[in-house]
């Protein structure tokens, strides 16, 4: 048995062996997790260049080789996989154990987040639509659109025993100066009475005119409908039988885009002119009320396809 005087002798011998350029070699051999121990095993060799006697950190050559006159080699053994491939498996280093895995492409959690921006974004322009339809009626309700046309329609309103009253008697003072300036030959007057009337909108709204001395042949008065929408229904019958096209519409400016739409849905091209005066559009306040109250019947209208049911003067 050798004493520790010829241990610490061998050692120092094979660090000067290390020093002077000589192949110190380590072999690490670890088996696979679970593989059996007879399986081929798999060596990598790792080459270390030999320490400087300084100490110092040694660097690498051009061949990614440590400098030094020689190479110390450690050798790590590792179990081949059950495949007989590399660590893991046939597909070797790049087939990854469980515990060592890299992360998964994770595609439901994506669609989560796709489904959440979708819902995020629908639930926005819901939100923004009504906003967004009131400027849109304040905004029509500042146009004043003269185009030359085939004839000027004028809504009809409240009349008193064949007096209109205040808000269409504005409504059919506006129309009769657009006739005159020559924006239409012709002028349309639509409405139907309530139960108990014994004069009608359309009708009242014609005497009111040809007492202005708008000549009576070029007023045309339909007398039905009790709402906007049946009332452009039978002003565009009227258009069809006279081959009429273009129409520009005297209501109340916050009534000028629905009716407008309407217009359109019905084939006539349309614009607007919307009278100015009027208990309709004198106070702030009583604007703001119509402005809602539109923005909520064009609502009505695009999902339900029919007037709304409030009952306004203005309507």
């Amino acid at each position: 048995m050798p004493g520790a005087g010829e241990g610490r002798g061998d050692a120092a011998s094979t660090r000067g062996r290390a020093e002077n350029g000589a192949e110190a070699t380590r072999v690490f051999t670890r088996p696979a997790s679970g593989a059996p121990k007879d399986r081929a095993e798999e060596t990598r060799p790792f080459s270390r260049g030999a320490r400087p006697a300084d100490g110092g950190a040694a660097s690498l050559d051009a061949s990614g080789a440590q400098g030094g006159d020689a190479d110390a080699t450690q050798v790590m053994r590792r179990s081949a996989g059950p495949d007989g491939g590399g660590p893991g498996g046939p597909d070797g280093p790049g087939d990854r154990g469980p515990r060592g895995a890299a992360p998964a492409p994770r595609p439901r959690r994506r669609r989560r987040v796709r489904v959440r921006w979708i819902v995020a974004l629908a639930l926005l322009l819901v939100l923004a639509a009504p906003p967004a339809t009131w400027v849109w009626v304040w905004y029509t309700a500042r146009a004043d659109e003269r185009p030359p046309s085939d004839a000027i329609l004028v809504l009809g309103a409240s009349q008193y025993n064949g007096r209109p009253s205040p808000i269409f008697e504005a409504r059919l003072a506006h129309a009769e100066d657009l006739y005159r300036a020559g924006v239409a030959p012709a002028v349309v007057t639509v409405g139907g009475n309530q139960p108990g009337d014994n004069y009608t909108e359309g009708g009242s709204g014609r005497d009111w005119l040809v007492e202005q001395g708008v000549p009576a042949a070029d007023v045309v008065a339909v007398e039905e409908g009790d709402d906007t929408l049946k009332s452009i229904e039978a002003v565009s019958g009227v258009f069809e039988d006279r081959g009429w096209s273009s129409v520009v519409i005297v209501t109340d400016p916050w009534h000028s885009l629905r009716s407008r739409q309407m217009a359109g849905d019905h084939g006539m091209e349309a614009a607007t002119s919307p009278s100015r005066s009027g208990p309709a559009v004198i106070e702030r306040e009583t604007q703001l009320w119509y402005i809602t109250r539109e923005t909520a019947s064009l609502w009505y209208y695009w999902i339900f396809g029919d007037s709304s049911d409030i009952e306004v003067d203005a309507a």
